[in-house]
């Protein structure tokens, strides 16, 4: 088995770890803005999905909103390094600002700056890939906001999202899920990935399945939701017909909890565009709470991703071109 696929075998026990997380108190706050980026980021983006009722904002960059000022929300970086230079700089504007500020790291800058200010801070084991870390950082974003009062006990749902996760991985990439991704990859084979989801639960999983794509298989890839994507894109599949026909694939991420109109427009949507560009699958959401449902389609988007780059004999781990661009980035 492939390192990225031993890495992906291991997400069912993240949430499982995360379920039995001992988290540090938290300053109680109203609002949460959660900063980071990537592979990390993502697991803000995923735990405001999986808690709708509370107001979490995330910020994928070096400087936080103007209205965190005013506001004053609860700061929570997430770096998997510790050393994300965007997530850094956003942390030290918190701090001038005398901003709460919470950690969830697995090493470097950050874990450092926690220790010193004595800052509520989440451990994640070190060693793999930040993208490969998704039960360790949400689940970790999540137990800080239970220690905030922004969400309930988090428990039950991440031991939920263990067992959906596990259960589709089941014996390993040939389980349910990975025949599922497998042939959702055959489909894929050759084309450009567009994944539609809707607002709501699966925006930010189209979004991860759009990211692996790109770090894993090595190609474009891009996402879009409904309703938006009916008030402009729909219209732009009728220009390029025979170049869209053959060289895109769209796949459809549901859920049983989708607006009822959202529900018609996927329907009627695919079914106006199909001459144009091809609907190679769709994938619903499975398990009761929100995050357990979250957690299985994103882990069938991983699975989808390590068999693209398979197809080509790619090494799904390697991002060169990231690490390269860092190098430049801290030359004088």
């Amino acid at each position: 088995m492939s390192p990225m696929w031993e890495m992906i075998s291991g997400l069912s026990s993240q949430y499982r770890w995360a379920a039995d997380l001992i988290v540090p108190p938290t300053p109680q706050a109203d609002t949460v803005l959660i900063c980071g980026m990537g592979g990390s980021a993502i697991s803000g983006d995923m735990a405001a999905a999986a808690i709708p009722s509370a107001l979490i904002a995330v910020n994928k960059g070096y400087s936080l909103p103007g209205w965190a000022a005013g506001v004053r929300p609860l700061v929570i970086a997430v770096s998997y390094s510790g050393n994300t230079e965007e997530t850094r700089s956003a942390v030290d504007e918190a701090l001038a600002l005398d901003l709460p500020v919470a950690v969830v790291a697995g090493a470097g800058a950050l874990t450092d700056l926690a220790d010193q200010r004595h800052l509520p801070i989440v451990r994640i084991p070190t060693g793999l890939q930040p993208r490969a870390a998704l039960g360790y950082l949400t689940g970790g974003v999540l137990r800080l906001l239970e220690s905030a009062g922004l969400a309930e006990d988090q428990t039950s749902a991440l031991g939920e999202a263990a067992d959906v996760v596990g259960e589709l991985w089941g014996d390993g990439p040939a389980g349910p899920g990975g025949q599922l991704a497998m042939d959702l990859a055959d489909g894929l084979s050759g084309r450009i990935s567009l994944i539609y989801g809707s607002n709501g639960l699966t925006a930010p999983v189209a979004q991860r399945w759009k990211t692996q794509i790109n770090e894993n298989g090595k190609r474009p890839a891009f996402w879009s939701l409904l309703p938006e994507l009916d008030h402009n894109e729909i219209v732009s599949w009728s220009a390029l017909e025979t170049l869209t026909r053959r060289s895109v694939g769209i796949v459809l991420l549901r859920d049983r909890d989708e607006h009822p109109q959202v529900r018609r427009r996927f329907s009627l949507t695919t079914s106006l565009i199909s001459g144009s560009v091809p609907v190679v699958g769709e994938v619903w959401s499975q398990g009761e709470s929100r995050l357990a449902r979250i957690a299985g389609l994103a882990l069938i988007g991983d699975l989808v991703s390590v068999y693209l780059a398979e197809q080509e004999g790619i090494d799904p781990v390697p991002v060169e071109v990231i690490e390269n661009l860092k190098v430049l980035l801290n030359e004088e």
